[in-house]
């Protein structure tokens, strides 16, 4: 979408421009959502960041500079959210296969069950006759970005006022937001609903709403269900044990290689990769398998954007795939004479979930899938095991090996 270009050096002009309001400005303002075209407290970044057309360690080194670690505090937390959220998952992934799982059961109920279908298609278009919820589901299918802040008081809605499935608000934003992206579109609609931090649902509050929207909406107090418990009796089994963190397959030297791009990590040139030496170089469109509904336009836009600025800073005219049937990865690297497939680490979500079921495929060619994985990615996941505390009372430490402020 033209609000949000799909490159890299439209994500560092916007980072740029951001950077003096990265401080105090953006912990007294994160918490106020203005609408559409007037999100200027929050940087708006999201979308470039999910897929590293700008990294974590450029923002977070931009912030530290300008306004040094207390100042820039607020700011430096939100970003390593992300982070914490990727790395919860990676420790706990069945959480992952049971929310594929129950959002299929989920859509199956639609179809025996009128009333919940026409509910949850009047809470998708905007028909609810709440004027707040209404206008953020707007917001979010014509501009493919909603406020955090938004977000929350949407996905409490949805669940505890209009008494829908959880998992088909997630993949209602899932199949629309810009930035979505597996754990933290997941993960937050389950801390909404109290499966996250268990018993400890979010509840929308009418004055928080008018507060942090300025006035531009005043729910009464009837018009949202009391929240007095969340939907943890739904999971009586509790989270699951604590993973290790996968650790990649490293590519092996003087195996003629394919490079592979997804849209989770568009800037491999951060890598230690010979571009010019690869037999082949190939961008891999995935957005389709967000959800078994259809993946709104401008997120295939933004995807097919992100790819092609990609290679063209490569230097090299990509093979354009699509992940489709499982054996497409085998064929073209088969075709081009590789040994072995190297690839930004592909963290849980639907697109690692099509790459193994695509190394079966390699296998039979004997293709290797290798993966790099980010050393900020290597410093927070491991201690992704709990609420975000534990990860927060860590920042600093991780980001004096990786940062240099």
């Amino acid at each position: 979408m033209s609000q949000f270009p799909p490159t890299r050096a439209a994500g560092l002009e916007r980072m740029d421009a951001f950077v003096p309001a990265m401080g105090r400005r953006y912990a007294n303002g994160r918490n106020y959502d203005r609408g559409p075209g007037n999100h200027k407290a929050v940087s708006t970044l999201s979308p470039y960041l999910r897929r590293r057309l700008v990294t974590e360690e450029e923002v977070v080194t931009a912030a530290l500079d300008a306004h040094g670690p207390e100042n820039a505090e607020k700011f430096v937390q939100e970003v390593v959210w992300r982070s914490y959220f990727k790395g919860w998952l990676e420790r706990r992934p069945e959480v992952w296969d049971s929310y594929a799982s129950g959002l299929d059961a989920d859509l199956a109920a639609l179809d025996r069950d009128r009333r919940l279908s026409r509910d949850v298609a009047r809470a998708m278009d905007g028909q609810t006759g709440l004027d707040c919820f209404d206008a953020w589901a707007e917001e979010l299918v014509s501009t493919g970005y909603l406020h955090n802040h938004a977000r929350m008081w949407f996905a409490s809605i949805w669940i505890f006022t209009l008494g829908l499935p959880w998992r088909m608000g997630a993949d209602f934003f899932y199949r629309h937001l810009l930035d979505g992206d597996a754990a933290s579109n997941t993960l937050g609609w389950r801390w909404v609903a109290g499966l996250h931090t268990r018993g400890r649902p979010y509840a929308a509050d009418p004055k928080n709403i008018a507060t942090f929207t300025g006035g531009r909406f005043a729910p009464r107090a009837s018009d949202l269900e009391e929240v007095t418990e969340g939907l943890e009796a739904s999971e009586p089994e509790g989270l699951p044990q604590v993973r290790p963190v996968r650790a990649p397959r490293a590519p092996r030297d003087g195996a003629a290689t394919a490079i592979l791009i997804t849209d989770e990590d568009c800037s491999p040139e951060r890598f230690d990769l010979d571009i010019s030496g690869a037999c082949a170089l190939g961008t891999l469109a995935g957005s389709h398998l967000r959800s078994p509904l259809e993946v709104a336009p401008h997120v295939h836009d933004f995807e097919a954007g992100a790819l092609a600025d990609t290679a063209a800073r490569l230097g090299r005219v990509p093979d354009l795939l699509r992940a489709d049937h499982p054996d497409t990865l085998a064929k073209w690297a088969h075709a081009a004479g590789a040994e072995q497939i190297v690839t930004p680490f592909v963290p849980r979500g639907p697109m690692r979930d099509w790459l193994t079921e695509a190394e079966t495929y390699l296998d039979r060619q004997g293709i290797v899938l290798c993966e790099l994985r980010r050393d900020w990615d290597s410093a927070f996941w491991p201690h992704a095991t709990a609420g975000f505390f534990k990860v927060k009372k860590k920042i600093p430490a991780l980001l004096g090996d990786l940062v240099a402020a």
